[in-house]
């Protein structure tokens, strides 16, 4: 399953290179729906109010159908234990949710290269580093494809697949949502903290009266933002099960 959700998400996102290049892999089962020509190519033609619209509804086909596969991935991703291979493992599969996320409803695919920012990609390889970490990722792209569907919903878009996207976005999000809610505890902790160290530096350099009636409170506020800044998203967020190699290697 992980395979897969890798592979479709390339063959979905390379419609267009594949096509020119003579080479066809998307499954006749979806597009064939949708190609009133019946040929791979009709797709091209977005000039076409009629074909823009079938074209859309065939590409959120394949989102959707692609999206059904991250349950299984998750769940044989919450099975690693070394540090390393569950890196090898994740940053691929959040490299692919947050690609689906681009070309969910995005005409885009049929008229050129759709690809993720690098400045995107070097923050999903950042911040993969725990089970915690790639589950808030899955979360935050399920509710935009989510967000997106119900936007394209109230302005009387009518997509089939909308039901069933919605559904598939919503399972993923049951299934991440307690690591979201910690990893959006452990987002607040250095803004917290932040405004401790501005609070102290800013008491520092004006006399109050609060400082004269509480001795010490200067020093109290800045090693406060410093430990909370230093320590705070540790105490949110619970240990890591994930272990080094070697130390696997060892057991």
């Amino acid at each position: 399953q992980m395979g897969l959700f890798l592979q479709k998400t390339n063959i979905i996102r390379d419609y267009l290179e594949d096509y020119v290049d003579h080479r066809a892999f998307w499954p006749q089962t979806i597009w064939k729906k949708y190609a009133k020509s019946g040929e791979l190519g009709y797709f091209t033609k977005q000039d076409d109010p009629e074909v823009r619209k079938l074209s859309l509804e065939c590409l959120n086909e394949l989102v959707t159908d692609a999206l059904e596969l991250a349950p299984d991935c998750l769940a044989y991703m919450s099975k690693l234990q070394c540090t390393e291979i569950f890196r090898f493992c994740a940053i691929p599969q959040v490299m692919a949710i947050a690609t689906l996320d681009y070309c969910y409803a995005n005409s885009d695919v049929f008229t050129g290269v759709v690809k993720i920012r690098k400045g995107t990609s070097c923050k999903l390889i950042l911040k993969t580093n725990n089970l915690d970490e790639l589950h808030d990722i899955f979360y935050q792209y399920a509710q935009s494809i989510v967000k997106k569907a119900n936007a394209n919903r109230s302005k009387g878009v009518l997509d089939p697949s909308y039901t069933r996207t919605v559904k598939i976005c919503e399972t993923v999000m049951e299934l991440t949502a307690a690591a979201h809610q910690r990893e959006q505890k452990a987002r607040m902790v250095p803004l917290l903290s932040s405004m401790a160290l501005l609070v102290g530096f800013a008491v520092s350099f004006y006399k109050t009266d609060l400082t004269v009636e509480i001795p010490g409170i200067r020093q109290s506020l800045l090693l406060l933002g410093i430990g909370m800044y230093t320590f705070g998203p540790s105490l949110v967020r619970p240990s890591s099960s994930l272990k080094d190699a070697k130390i696997l290697e060892n057991k």
